[in-house]
């Protein structure tokens, strides 16, 4: 399997597929609870994209990420049913076939077995030899080289190439293996470096005055990010800007008399402080 070693943690997507998704039939929750499992360990998500059941778009999306050396998470579309994509089209995008994968081969095989042994009345026979059984392992058919994820629900494996890790779109099988996985095979980037957080309140200053001043600080402070959230304002607080810094603590407390230093210089009223409390990446 072909995990980084390296001690910085490269940065973090996540693809969510499903037509579901985009039409509104269902609610997304992966975005937020992936979020949440990753801010557990001091990481977090650098990107995230939504796609429909779209098997070219799927592929040209994954094609994308495989030439990064980002750690990919994707939820939806393993399934075996005519609308999902996601193995063949990571199939595609790597440039190899699919092949039934032996280990997930037994687990489906065994999972079948078990849901019969539950309803012995149930339609059908656990013999894997029927064409309603050969349709169940086509959910083991896995890019040629892919490794499995366990499935703690069913026992109905995802799978791995490289720094990408599919998984099923059903939150209750997705996020426990998501979590194996950040704690398997990436412990060695949990809690790593402490950020923080500290911004401010400027009134009457646009954007544009205070780019410069945004861009010269992110160029002295090594890892430290400057921010801008305008906001129209409302019947309680004028126009403004939100303007802060981010980054390691060590940096934060320079990085950021910095920032207020130079917005006093351009900007005569300034807003209350706001301090977030730290946390680990």
């Amino acid at each position: 399997m072909n995990t980084t070693s390296s001690t910085t943690c490269p940065p973090i997507g996540l693809i969510i597929i499903g037509d579901e998704i985009l039409s509104g039939k269902r609610q997304d929750g992966h975005f937020a609870k992936v979020r949440e499992l990753l801010a557990a360990r001091g990481l977090g998500l650098s990107w995230v994209r939504y796609l429909g059941d779209d098997r070219a778009l799927c592929e040209a999306a994954l094609r994308e990420s495989f030439a990064t050396d980002h750690i990919v998470f994707s939820c939806g579309g393993i399934g075996a049913t005519p609308d999902d994509h996601t193995r063949q089209s990571a199939a595609a995008a790597l440039g190899v076939l699919l092949e039934l994968h032996p280990e997930a081969e037994r687990l489906i095989a065994e999972r079948t077995r078990e849901w019969y042994a539950k309803d012995p009345a149930a339609a059908g026979s656990p013999d894997m030899s029927t064409p309603e059984n050969q349709q169940r392992l086509n959910m083991g058919k896995f890019p040629a080289g892919a490794n499995i994820i366990p499935n703690p629900y069913n026992k109905i494996p995802g799978f791995n190439v490289g720094q990408h890790w599919f998984v099923p779109g059903f939150p209750v099988m997705a996020w426990p293996m998501i979590e194996w996985v950040l704690d398997t095979h990436y412990k060695h980037f949990h809690n790593q470096v402490q950020l923080g957080e500290k911004s401010f309140l400027v009134f009457g200053v646009p954007e544009s005055r205070a780019t410069p001043l945004m861009e010269a600080i992110e160029a002295e402070f090594a890892g430290i990010k400057v921010f801008s959230l305008p906001s129209v304002g409302n019947d309680k607080r004028a126009r403004h800007i939100e303007l802060g810094v981010k980054g390691p603590v060590d940096a934060l407390p320079a990085a950021y008399a910095r920032l207020l230093e130079g917005t006093q210089a351009i900007c005569a009223s300034l807003g209350g402080e706001i301090d977030e409390a730290p946390k680990r990446a």
